[in-house]
């Protein structure tokens, strides 16, 4: 499954078809050059897409099998990710950026995880039962009540670039466990690697119309997201392209959850132990060349602490290794496209027009000219109002700021429009205090553990609406019907 090898297809009602619509060129981050050449989905095709999903959930083949059925598929899809391990990995090194040396965990051991959880919900359904009794009811007669949980119907899942495979896990894996039907809807920056998970998909016998995928211009998101026969519609992507997202939504009134952005702080408290702190806090903005909605790319440190903090955090990003993501030793692979590493060199002009400093980084390694590389970057000496406080750049761009009580970190961690993600450095009373007080979504103290399939990843503001993975997040693709009858 080698980048030259896969082809990116069109996949409606069971099959492969090639795209009729405009050319969507796949092109290599890391040299700069084309990969491939792939023909995007016509609106006809989007139409043929939607439909085939529509008939599978409403009397297909799909809509006959029960939760035991749904769960070995989706058990298999992980067995088939698990085997291709490598090709994935490959893969993703290639189209996308990701370093090998992230990239199972990234593209396969987390996929993997979030499928098998999502394949054992399908058997056990939701927490409370595909089925729920109520207790007798006696105004004005005795009566029985049951809540059913029924599949929300056909989603819409459209994932980004940066993670697609995760994204598919946290959006199909959900869908095809409680039943729906689904129509993918992938970045253009990605083709290659969803088309080679959707091939998986095909293998692991999903029945027709269960699973399609198409991918184009935003047209074609478009169409997908505003079809009438779409009831529900996930996607994962930037606040800006979330807002359009909903306005499409709006005029069929389908649902819709959306995990968006973040500009997640990163509190360390008085008495941290700074050297153990800076490594994981630079590895949590530059993972993934700070491609990650949950990347920590806001410090904040005591007074005492900031010179400290500002040398040890420049000594250790000037020691991670930029380069090749095929090379086993690569921490930094480059950003996703030319247009987006320009984006991102604006921002770090425009903050050094207002003052502030870049202690480490902020410029294109040397020896690296072909592809679109970014150093890791140290800003400093910033208000927390500044623009690059405050707007997502999406690359391994972090910020220090200095504090001087706990009341002002409280105010500066939760001041932003984003509120996905935090972490917290200190004594774990402490941190465990100061992490109520925080709006985010998730907070992880002294850097956390691995994530878990069992817990939801979303949160407030421009961060989005609804949550995905664990039960809140599995519960997003169900309706509930109450069933009532006199006794």
């Amino acid at each position: 499954m080698t980048a030259p090898n896969v082809v990116a297809e069109c996949h409606i009602d069971g099959r492969r078809i090639a795209g009729e619509g405009e050319a969507i060129r796949s092109i290599n981050p890391t040299t700069g050059r084309e990969l491939s050449v792939t023909p995007a989905a016509s609106p006809a095709q989007v139409a043929a897409a939607v439909s085939a999903a529509r008939r599978a959930f409403d009397d297909g083949e799909w809509s006959r099998l029960g939760p035991g059925e749904r769960s070995a598929l989706l058990h298999r899809l992980a067995d088939l990710l698990e085997r291709d391990r490598e090709d994935i990995v490959d893969l993703a090194a290639t189209e996308i950026g990701t370093p090998v040396s992230s990239a199972a965990a990234l593209h396969v051991d987390l996929p993997v995880r979030f499928f098998r959880w999502f394949a054992d919900a399908a058997a056990r359904g939701p927490r409370d039962g595909y089925e729920q009794p109520l207790p007798l009811h006696r105004d004005p007669v005795v009566s029985s009540s049951m809540l059913v949980r029924d599949p929300a119907g056909v989603v819409a899942a459209v994932v980004a670039y940066n993670v697609p495979v995760m994204m598919c896990a946290y959006k199909l894996g959900p869908a095809l466990a409680s039943g729906c039907s689904t129509v993918l809807v992938t970045s253009p920056r990605a083709v290659l690697l969803t088309a080679a998970i959707m091939r998986l998909i095909e293998e692991a016998g999903f029945p027709p119309g269960a699973v399609n995928l198409v991918f184009g211009p935003p047209s074609v998101t478009a169409q997908v997201v505003s079809a009438p026969e779409v009831d529900l519609v996930t996607f994962t992507g930037s606040a800006a392209v979330g807002s359009k997202i909903l306005t499409l939504a709006a005029p069929t009134l389908k649902k819709v959850v959306l995990e968006l952005g973040g500009k997640s702080p990163n509190i360390v408290l008085p008495g941290t132990d700074i050297e153990k702190a800076v490594p994981a806090s630079a590895l949590r903005f530059t993972r993934n060349s700070g491609q990650a909605c949950g990347a920590t790319t806001r410090t904040l440190v005591p007074q005492a602490d900031f010179d400290e903090y500002v040398e040890r955090s420049g000594k250790f990003l000037g020691g991670l290794t930029v380069g090749d993501p095929h090379h086993p030793d690569t921490v930094l692979g480059p950003l996703i496209t030319g247009e987006h590493r320009g984006n991102v060199e604006g921002f770090l002009a425009r903050a050094r027009e207002e003052g502030a400093e870049v202690p480490v980084g902020g410029g294109r390694p040397p020896g690296l000219d072909d592809g679109f590389f970014l150093e890791p970057t140290l800003v400093t000496r910033i208000s927390n109002d500044a623009e690059i406080a405050q707007e997502e750049l999406f690359a391994p761009v972090g910020v220090v700021m200095p504090y001087t009580d706990l009341d002002e970190a409280v105010r500066m961690a939760n001041g932003v429009k984003y509120a996905l993600n935090a972490n917290v450095w200190g004594p774990t009373p402490d941190a465990l205090a100061f992490a109520r007080r925080l709006r985010s979504g998730t907070v992880t103290i002294n850097g956390g553990g691995g994530m878990r399939g069992d817990a939801p990843w979303g949160g407030p503001g421009h961060s989005g609406i609804g949550r995905e993975g664990g039960e809140e997040g599995f519960r997003e693709f169900f309706e509930v019907k109450h069933i009532q009858w006199p006794v």
